[in-house]
């Protein structure tokens, strides 16, 4: 791929997917899991941009970082290293990104836990989205939707306008937005000029940009302080830029993509490649136990060490409020 400008693959690594717990746990969250082809998520993102990119960085936090470190030694990847000590969303975990950056690099954002399929389809479209952040646009990449799906986020356009962002959308809503044809999911993923991103930043978010910047200037070997990390307002780059900023365009693209946020898109997925399930679509994760379901179909038994999860799979949205019933217990069983 030619292009003039450097470009730097970004990947955020900060979530802890409470919605896939108890397979995922602040020490091992989904993405480094290798539940996935034998190989976690995490790795799979390297691999997918090593290609596409001259740099590698990693936006991670202190609970995670040994884990990136572990798959990047593995490969022989260089790469830059940001600790975060403590999350603050993805506008601070962006802006973190940009000031390690040249104000003209190109950074791809991309988070880890995501799959995708069609490497062709992909690759065109960080072309594209790399032409356009050359003439200072800030990109965003929509993903054709294949259902009317409650679990994404929407992008409205109007060719590679942006009209509108919308929140996850209830059933209906979804529905209508399929039917209008004009409305894409929004995927979290980014492509920009290091430099446009801050200037749109401090723009719309000045806050968030100061106290941003101020962390970063005060980071030890890409290790972020956490007094001064607390003052920076937790929120998502969505609200902080994109759903403000003039300069934003859109890549729609064709290629298959999930960000496996609940047991039901990771049931469809290990459907996908092979993995059994009964003649009443029941199916086992975590164990090669012999496990025999009864009068039950459509679900899913999640087996750990520790914790065991059975839900029927159009509940996987409600995993959710087990995780933050332990959350308020303080339980071990987050860990």
């Amino acid at each position: 791929m030619e292009n003039k400008h450097s470009i730097t693959h970004v990947i955020l690594t900060g979530g802890v997917g409470s919605r896939l717990w108890p397979l995922s746990r602040k020490s091992q969250p989904k993405q480094y899991l290798d539940i996935f082809d034998g190989k976690s998520l995490f790795e799979m993102t390297v691999d997918r941009n090593r290609n596409i990119a001259d740099k590698v960085m990693v936006v991670g936090n202190i609970d995670n970082c040994h884990l990136s470190r572990k798959v990047l030694e593995k490969t022989n990847t260089e790469y830059i290293d940001i600790i975060e000590s403590t999350p603050r969303n993805t506008a601070a975990a962006i802006a973190f990104a940009a000031f390690a950056a040249d104000p003209d690099d190109i950074l791809i954002i991309t988070p880890s836990d995501h799959i995708i399929d069609d490497m062709e389809a992909y690759e065109s479209a960080i072309e594209e989205a790399v032409e356009k952040a050359s003439k200072g646009y800030i990109v965003t990449f929509g993903i054709m939707p294949t259902k009317p799906e409650t679990g994404y986020g929407y992008i409205e356009r109007k060719g590679d306008d942006v009209i509108s962002f919308r929140e996850k959308p209830n059933q209906v809503s979804a529905r209508d937005f399929i039917n209008k044809g004009n409305f894409l999911w929004n995927s979290g993923m980014f492509c920009f000029k290091a430099g446009i991103l801050l200037e749109e930043l401090k723009a719309f978010h000045p806050e968030v940009y100061e106290k941003s910047k101020l962390v970063w200037e005060n980071n030890t070997n890409g290790n972020l302080d956490l007094a001064l990390s607390m003052d920076i307002p937790s929120i998502s780059i969505d609200y902080a830029v994109m759903e403000r900023s003039k300069k934003i365009k859109v890549v729609s693209s064709k290629f298959g993509w999930s960000d496996l946020g609940s047991f039901e898109s990771v049931y469809d997925y290990l459907i996908s490649i092979g993995h059994p399930v009964d003649e009443n679509g029941n199916m086992v994760i975590g164990t090669n136990n012999y496990t025999a379901f009864i009068g039950v179909k459509d679900t899913i038994f999640v087996y750990t060490d520790t914790a065991n999860l059975i839900l029927k799979k159009e509940f996987s949205q409600d995993v959710k409020s087990v995780y933050n019933a332990l959350a308020r217990d303080n339980s071990n069983l987050l860990n």
